[in-house]
């Protein structure tokens, strides 16, 4: 691209990562010169300001997203609350349209944020879902989702298009109009040398109130590991907490969160981590080649699935919240671990579809966006 654009870059707020899988392509549109604007709500605003704090940040309408207590609700509560985030959608579509006219955006990436989109401008999906696993309802919410990716202009998939790959059916299609981009597995970290310092490290994020009763959980059933433990919860506050508790057989360091940079190297000096099997994390584990233990989100479908097929090629087990043992931890041995994938993104490329931006606006002033418009 010739001339820097400046871009939105709006992550849904349900946990902490499709903010964290932003962070490398905010970091290459600085790195090629563009100017990014930062938009979402809760702790995912508040991660990304921490990251970039010299970008401008704006709020957009909360989609109010949290789980049920127990996992077999979990259809029941997306559906009771389904009215409570279309009307936030709607809301959204409203501040992102204010946004791109008084800044003069002129492209917007979304990952997963439904209404961040405007047609005047060319719009980018990131989603790994282009199936969305629902149970006995798969069909009907994996259509839905695809309808509304049509009204982006093109959609980027964090991941490689054929086998092996880490999304099996959630991230591919056999038949699709579509237009699909495949960026390869997305993670702020790198692999680095460093000495093992951490026999384990406990990584936890997610919406609450499970979040919660898993850290509740992890605390009690860890307190007879025998080694050295960093526990990160995963609650992004205005300072960071560090807290020190001894165990029978060694020691928890417990923070209530930790900056990339941080984490980049925390993990590169863990042998094991324990963690939810979010894509994020799983894409993040893959690049540092990490040893791991799976506790999915009760009721999350996708994590559930993305855990099991782990366990079944081999790579990592896992346990369901409810039964999971301190012992279970000893099958990690038995298990390869995740390995990455080498795979060049071309951003370059990839960020072409912003340079059309005046002529954009023209042609689109009076259509919906297509899959097809923007096609390189």
């Amino acid at each position: 691209m010739n001339s820097s654009k400046r871009i939105l870059v709006a992550p849904l707020n349900w946990g902490l990562g499709h903010a964290t899988r932003c962070i490398p392509i905010i970091r290459e549109l600085l790195h090629q010169g563009h100017r990014p604007f930062i938009a979402s709500d809760g702790v995912a605003l508040t991660l990304l300001k921490k990251e970039f704090p010299d970008l401008p940040a704006f709020e957009l309408p909360s989609y109010k997203i949290s789980y049920a207590e127990k996992g077999k609700n979990f259809k029941i509560k997306m559906i009771w609350d389904s009215p409570k985030v279309l009307k936030a959608i709607a809301k959204e579509k409203k501040a992102v349209k204010r946004l791109v006219k008084e800044h003069d955006l002129e492209g917007i990436i979304s990952d997963n944020r439904l209404g961040a989109y405007y047609k005047k401008v060319p719009c980018v999906f990131i989603t790994h879902q282009l199936n969305v696993l629902s149970g006995n309802t798969t069909w009907m919410s994996s259509k839905a989702h695809q309808k509304i990716i049509k009204k982006f202009d093109a959609c980027w998939v964090p991941d490689v298009k054929e086998k092996p790959n880490l999304t099996g059916k959630l991230g591919h299609l056999k038949k699709s109009k579509l237009y699909i981009a495949y960026l390869g597995p997305l993670s702020r970290f790198e692999k680095k040398e460093a000495p093992i310092i951490n026999d384990l490290m406990v990584l936890l994020s997610g919406p609450e109130p499970q979040r919660t009763m898993l850290e509740e959980k992890l605390l009690e059933e860890l307190r007879e590991f025998e080694g050295n433990i960093l526990f990160v919860k995963g609650k992004i506050e205005e300072d960071q907490v560090r807290e020190e508790i001894e165990i029978p057989h060694g020691k928890i360091l417990h923070y209530n969160f930790m900056k990339s940079d941080e984490l980049e190297q925390a993990l590169n000096q863990s042998d094991k981590v324990l963690c939810r099997s979010g894509y994020t994390t799983v894409m993040d584990l893959a690049k540092l080649e990490k040893k791991a233990f799976f506790i999915p989100t009760p009721g999350q479908y996708e994590q559930e699935y993305l855990a099991k097929r782990m366990q079944k090629q081999g790579l990592v087990p896992y346990s369901n919240q409810e039964d999971f043992k301190l012992n279970y931890l000893s099958r990690i041995d038995e298990f390869d671990g995740l390995t990455q994938f080498e795979s060049v993104v071309d951003f370059s490329s990839l960020f072409e579809v912003f340079s059309v931006a005046e002529a954009f606006s023209k042609v689109k002033e009076n259509s919906e966006p297509t899959s097809t418009s923007l096609s390189t």
